[in-house]
Parts: C-alpha cells; sequence; structure tokens
C-alpha cells in the first residue's frame, strides 16, 4: 500500500509539473508574440514615419481661380513666385498684397510695410489657405505662403532637412530679391510649420516669430500619440524647443485648450522655455484646425498687436 501510495505521489508529481510546463510554455509564447508583435509596430512606424509626418496634397493651377472679392471688401492680391531651394529644388508660392476692391472692377492697393512669411501645416497646399491669407492680407500686412516640396505645384518630396531649405529659399528671395529688409519680416509657423519657422527664426534676424498650434519636437508629439513608441527611434526631430529659448526678438505663442492632435500643453511649454520679450495667447475652446475661426476677430486683432508692436519706427 504504502509503495502504491508513493507511486500516486510520484504519479502526480508529473502531471503536476507537466501543466505546470505546458503553463510555462504557453505564457513563454504570449510573450514571444506579443514582444514580436510591439517590434513589428515600431519599425512599421519608423518605415512610415514620413507618411505621418507630411500628407502633402496636389492641385490643379488652372483649376483655381479666386472667388471674386465685393466691391470695396479687402483681398490679397496673388502673384505666382517660383523659388529654388539651394538643392535645386523648385517651389512654388505666393506673394499676396493686400488690396480692396472696385465696384467697376479692378483694385486697390493697400500699402504696407510689414511681411508675414507664412509655412503652413502638413496637409494641403497654399490654394486651400486662400480665405485664411485674407485675414492677415486684411490686417494690412503682405503674406508670402509657400507649399514645402511635394505640395501644391512644388517639385520633389518633403522631408525634415528640405523644408528647412524652402523655408530659407523663402528668406533668400523676400530680403535679396524683393529688398525687404528682415525688420520688415514676421516668420509664422502653423502647426507643422512651427518645426522649419524656428529653425529659420534661429539664423535669421526677423521682426518677430509667430508660432500657432505647434509641437515642443517630434520626437515629443509622437511619444504623445504612440507612448509605446521610443522617442530614439524616432528620425525626423524639428526640436523647436532646443532653439526658441535662443531667439531674442519678439515671440508670439497661440494655441487651443481643446486642440486634438498637438497637445496644449506644448504650447505652454515653448512659452515657458522662450526668452523674453514672448507672448502667449490663448483662444479659448479652439482645437487645432478651427483656431482661425473659433478666433474670429479677437484673434486678428491679437495678431496685429503683435505685429504693430514688432513695426520699426
Amino acid at each position: 500500500m504504502q509503495v502504491c501510495g508513493a507511486c500516486d505521489m510520484v504519479q502526480r508529481s508529473e502531471d503536476t509539473w507537466k501543466k505546470s510546463g505546458i503553463w510555462w510554455q504557453r505564457m513563454l509564447w504570449f510573450v514571444g508574440f506579443a514582444v514580436l508583435l510591439y517590434v513589428a509596430l515600431v519599425v512599421a512606424m519608423v518605415v512610415m514615419e514620413r507618411h505621418f509626418i507630411f500628407l502633402p496634397s496636389r492641385y490643379d493651377a488652372a483649376a483655381f481661380v479666386p472667388p471674386t472679392p465685393a466691391p470695396q471688401s479687402r483681398y490679397p492680391e496673388l502673384e505666382d513666385v517660383w523659388l529654388t531651394a539651394s538643392d535645386g529644388t523648385r517651389i512654388h508660392s505666393w506673394f499676396c498684397r493686400p488690396a480692396v476692391a472696385r465696384p467697376g472692377g479692378g483694385h486697390i492697393p493697400i500699402e504696407t510695410g510689414m511681411t508675414l512669411l507664412w509655412l503652413h501645416g502638413n496637409a494641403g497646399h497654399i490654394a486651400a489657405r486662400y480665405d485664411i491669407i485674407g485675414l492677415f492680407t486684411a490686417i494690412p500686412v503682405n503674406v508670402f505662403i509657400i507649399d514645402y516640396r511635394g505640395y501644391g505645384q512644388s517639385e520633389g518630396q518633403p522631408t525634415e532637412a528640405g523644408i528647412y531649405l524652402d523655408a530659407a529659399a523663402a528668406w533668400q528671395y523676400l530680403t535679396e530679391d524683393r529688398g525687404i529688409a528682415g525688420d520688415r519680416i514676421v516668420i509664422f509657423g502653423k502647426s507643422l510649420g512651427g518645426g522649419p519657422a524656428t529653425e529659420l527664426a534661429s539664423k535669421v534676424e526677423a521682426a518677430g516669430l509667430i508660432l500657432q498650434s505647434t509641437f515642443t519636437s517630434i520626437p515629443d508629439l509622437a511619444n504623445a500619440c504612440y507612448p509605446f513608441i521610443p522617442k530614439f527611434v524616432v528620425r525626423s526631430q524639428m526640436s523647436s524647443i532646443d532653439k526658441i529659448g535662443a531667439i531674442g526678438y519678439p515671440k508670439m505663442i497661440i494655441h487651443g485648450p481643446a486642440d486634438e492632435i498637438i497637445p496644449y500643453r506644448m504650447g505652454r511649454k515653448l512659452f515657458d522655455t522662450a526668452s523674453e520679450p514672448k507672448t502667449f495667447y490663448e483662444v479659448p475652446d479652439a482645437g487645432h484646425n478651427d483656431t482661425f475661426a473659433v478666433g474670429g476677430a479677437a484673434y486678428v486683432a491679437a495678431v496685429r498687436a503683435f505685429i504693430e508692436g514688432c513695426t520699426p519706427e
């Protein structure tokens, strides 16, 4: 009987060991699968990184017809400009002058001494921003807006280094070809445009810098959107947070607390890191893409006041 009892104990021990072994095998398989899935996701994000950051679209220049302005209304008078970046890429842009429509047709130009260099967000093209251009020319200021490489009619494919070259070409055109003094130019970066705007602003002497709904850096934004992605695997940087403190001329940071794409806290952090003189303008209830509409007349007035404060006497 004792022998049989011992046999039973051995058998039960073997059964327990087998069950334990099966459990560990399943656990190891699950962990291995999870690790492989994680690595695959990270690799996919790295490979597709450029497509997450840049969402360019094209438009048919022949099909774009600016709306007819109402008599006596202010509107942007467009001039097509082609730039050549230092690497030879051709960049399409508009130089937009403020004007007033005449009742019988034609227009009356509005003279202004200031120019806004606009670097737009990661989607669309300049033609999709015609109405918003009108908000700024009504201030009045000239607006020079470019389509990065790969956007609109511009050549090439967008990259971080490439759009820096595009912004530099825009500055060179304004200051050299048009003879506009740097202290008459305000650099404006919206969303993605905050990256090249801050890069350019750190290398030139402009009248001012406006950053709207933009990020501290691409790795910070990637981590905020996808916490499982390590920052060190993100190749694009656009680290505005590391550059803004060295910019000595006036800066204006604009952000909406309801921004669903770029966290509001990033706008606050940029402001906190920036050196004086600086201004933070919060657009209550504004998300990421409706800041202009939600801000309305108060937004335009705030931007006008900032630009006037940057204007040389």
